[in-house]
Parts: structure tokens; C-alpha cells; sequence
């Protein structure tokens, strides 16, 4: 086919009316696929190029965001056991104690009853199960924080409590630090309303500051004893204090 030929338009449309046939050039239609395919075989570059760096942001990412795994260093020796589920009792005993005005704060006060369950069933395990109880630990934890936050609020975002579900069994340390934030909001909101609420409020800053810096130990100094057990009774102290806000 010579060029002349390419470029005349068809006459198969002539007598429409209304209708108006350009001429198309071939090197044109081949100019815009060759710009199409120099633009894709660009953006796969950049892509592959950047891999190894967005691979290592991820391997970076922090715990929060990550699934939960068994973690084996605790509980290495049984005087070590026995502080940890000593410390995990209290847990029980403050969701006894705990306000029971509707049901959201009963709802809440079991979850802590369950806390203290799943800490103790945790601690006191071994082998393959202490894998399955280590996230019942952690998710048990997430749920305690969602309850108290139901509790605090009687109307919390819909979008945000159905993300919370969707996340508890995959992501339990994210749906708890979230709600723990929005629980630290509610708190000081009310210590500011209530002076009866300030010196609770006062002990319940130092225990998370605390509780906080011992997690963090807990996980950088993994073989030092009594660490984690120290833990349980910061977090005890600052949810005694929590539950003065359901009184």
C-alpha cells in the first residue's frame, strides 16, 4: 500500500449525512504508541528502581502495623512465670470492681476480666498453644480499649468501630493504640470539667508514662526479668484509674 493510499479517505461514508472523514497518518498513530510504551516502560523503571527502597520502609514499618507473632523470650525461667501471672490477677479484679451502669460499661468491665484471663492463660503456657494465647492476649487487650471507649461515648464514628472490628483479630496493637488515644482525650476533657478527677488523672498520666517506657524496655532488653511483669502493674494502676471515669 503506497502512502497516497493511506492518507484517502474512505468514501464509504460519503453520502451520510453529517458525517465528515479525516485522514489519519499512520506515522502519526505509530509516534503516539511509541511515546505510550516509552511512558510505561518509565513508570516500570521508576517502579523497579524504587523497590528495594520501599521494601525496606515496610520491613521498617513498627510493630503496630504489623501481624501479631508469638513472641518467645518472656517466661524464661518459672520465678519469671509466676510474677507475670501474679501481676495479671489485678486485671480480674478491677473488671469486678468496675462500674456497671449500662451495658456498654459492662461490656467493658468483662473485657477486663477477660485481660486478666487471657494474660494468665498466656504467661502460664508453653509450646505450640502460647502462639494461639499470645494473640488471644493481644487481641483481648484491643477489645478492652474499644469497650472503654464505647463506654466513654455513647455514639463513636460508625466507620471507625467497624474498622476496629475488621482490624482486632489482624491488628490488635493498632485498634489499641487508637482507642487509647481517644480514651487520653476523653480523660483530660474531663479532669479539666471535674477537679475531683484531677489527681486520678495525675496518677494516670505517670502510670502510661511509665507503662510506656517499660514497654518499650520490655522489647529492646527482651531477657532482662521482671520487666514485662513491672508492666502489668503500671497498666493496672492507670486502668483503675480509667475506671473512675465510668463512676
Amino acid at each position: 500500500m503506497c502512502p497516497q493510499t493511506a492518507l484517502r479517505p474512505s468514501k464509504a461514508l460519503d453520502g451520510v449525512n453529517g458525517v465528515q472523514v479525516v485522514p489519519r497518518s499512520p506515522f502519526a498513530l505509530e509516534e503516539i504508541n511509541q511515546q505510550r510504551e516509552f511512558q510505561s516502560t518509565h513508570d516500570k523503571s521508576f517502579f523497579t528502581a524504587n523497590q528495594p527502597l520501599l521494601m525496606q520502609v515496610w520491613q521498617q514499618r513498627p510493630s503496630c502495623l504489623r501481624p501479631v507473632r508469638c513472641c518467645m523470650k518472656g517466661d524464661q525461667n518459672f520465678q519469671e512465670t509466676v510474677a507475670n501471672v501474679l501481676t495479671s490477677l489485678p486485671f480480674i479484679v478491677l473488671g469486678i470492681q468496675a462500674p456497671r451502669k449500662n451495658l456498654n460499661s459492662k461490656l467493658y468491665a468483662n473485657s477486663l476480666i477477660g485481660v486478666g484471663v487471657a494474660s494468665t492463660l498466656y504467661h502460664s503456657s508453653r509450646g505450640k498453644l502460647r502462639m494461639y494465647l499470645r494473640w488471644a492476649d493481644y487481641t483481648m487487650i484491643a477489645t478492652a480499649t474499644v469497650c472503654l471507649s464505647r463506654a466513654l461515648r455513647n455514639e463513636n464514628p460508625k466507620l471507625l468501630m467497624a474498622a476496629s472490628a475488621l482490624l482486632l483479630p489482624v491488628q490488635p496493637l493498632m485498634v489499641s493504640a487508637v482507642h487509647t488515644g481517644m480514651m487520653e482525650v476523653a480523660f483530660a476533657k474531663r479532669a479539666l470539667k471535674y477537679p475531683e478527677l484531677r489527681m486520678a488523672h495525675n496518677v494516670h498520666k505517670m502510670s502510661s508514662l511509665l507503662g510506656g517506657v517499660l514497654f518499650i524496655a520490655d522489647d529492646v532488653f527482651p531477657r532482662t526479668p521482671f520487666i514485662h511483669a513491672a508492666w502489668h502493674l503500671a497498666a493496672a494502676v492507670g486502668v483503675g484509674t480509667c475506671n473512675k471515669l465510668l463512676e
